[in-house]
């Protein structure tokens, strides 16, 4: 397909971005799909980019469209494409497999060793368009809402970290109740945790959190909640603790309250250097310390997708804006400034 499309760029180092109504429609090669995107969501990554800091500024070649949570219709195919018509609806794997490293054959693509992200290392979703390889489109059935496919990737993410290891009858910690922490809070509610803690410094991302299973929610900056967790556990501790924040003090608080051998997931990614006590607080409790990131390819999405379909997990409350592509600037100030959860581009 040829011709022009609308979309979000980012066209120069600098804060901010543009919208272009003259932006060339992606060219697809013979193992792509071409995708025309009906919803699309903001994820932090994407933050970094409109802020142009040292994460967007080593990956970003510019000018680009970018985004990379998003659903759409197949509008075109490359001819060596298999499983897929045009007219079907796909949500987007975000990390693109080599598909020969170590990882990507012994079942770790999501860490692939060579691994590109859509919508940083390529054309991304804030668009009419995007292209994509075929091997990270994730089928959805007729008449799936567009809204849930387009945030499938980041309840993924919330999925992966909160299911790395067991929270059936146990007690979990979920530290930072932005989208993904509170999407774990609903992931490990479905999953049958025992009791949930949740803490974040946002009133209304916590009322959000308590919509989603927590049990007891927290304001890091109002209350002590090390002390807190303790008061509640008889000094014990949580069974598991996910740190979806990367805040230097949510994470001291979970090396805090995570009892002796359990479990402590990190999520979210620290902006700066976190200076931790390795033999007290990991080595002499025995510690389960566990890194993700993204998704597993595919065992994440049959997980996301079962207990959607279940009615387990419902992740409606998550959703606090809806903005067209037009809207960028207030919809990109609304995420910098915490004044919702998942905020969505209706395309």
């Amino acid at each position: 397909m040829k011709g022009t499309m609308r979309a979000i760029v980012k066209s120069k180092p600098e804060v901010g971005a543009e919208f272009k109504k003259d932006w060339p429609i992606p060219q697809i090669g013979p193992k792509d799909l071409l995708v025309k995107v009906k919803v699309s969501a903001i994820c932090g990554s994407d933050v970094h980019i409109w802020d142009w800091t040292p994460y967007a500024q080593a990956r970003l070649k510019l000018p680009m469209s970018f985004g990379h949570e998003f659903c759409g219709e197949v509008a075109e195919m490359g001819e060596r494409v298999e499983g897929f018509e045009v007219g079907e609806l796909v949500a987007g794997e975000t990390h693109i497999p080599c598909g020969q490293c170590y990882q990507c054959k012994t079942g770790l693509q999501h860490i692939c060793q060579n691994m590109k992200i859509l919508g940083i290392h390529t054309q991304g979703a804030f668009a009419d368009y995007m292209a994509m390889p075929a091997v990270c489109a994730w089928k959805l059935p007729k008449g799936f809402n567009p809204e849930m496919g387009a945030i499938l990737e980041p309840i993924g993410v919330g999925t992966h970290g909160a299911l790395v290891g067991p929270v059936g009858a146990k007690t979990v910690a979920v530290l930072g109740c932005g989208p993904i922490g509170c999407f774990a809070i609903g992931v490990v509610k479905a999953c049958g945790a025992l009791k949930i803690y949740a803490s974040d410094i946002s009133d209304m991302r916590l009322e959000i959190a308590k919509k989603m299973g927590a049990t007891i929610t927290y304001n890091a900056d109002k209350v002590d909640v090390t002390a807190e967790i303790l008061k509640d556990t008889d000094g014990c501790g949580v069974d598991v603790v996910l740190d979806v924040s990367g805040a230097p003090g949510a994470i001291k608080t979970g090396v805090n309250v995570v009892r002796k051998a359990g479990r402590f997931t990190f999520v979210g990614i620290p902006d700066q250097q976190i200076v931790l006590d390795i033999p007290n607080e990991f080595i002499y409790k025995e510690t389960q310390v566990q890194g993700i990131t993204g998704r597993v390819m595919w065992e994440t999405w049959f997980q996301v997708t079962n207990l959607l379909s279940s009615g387990l997990l419902k992740v409606d409350p998550v959703i606090t804006h809806r903005f067209p592509l037009e809207g960028f600037q207030e919809a990109f100030e609304n995420v910098k400034h915490r004044r919702g959860g998942k905020v969505l581009f209706i395309h």
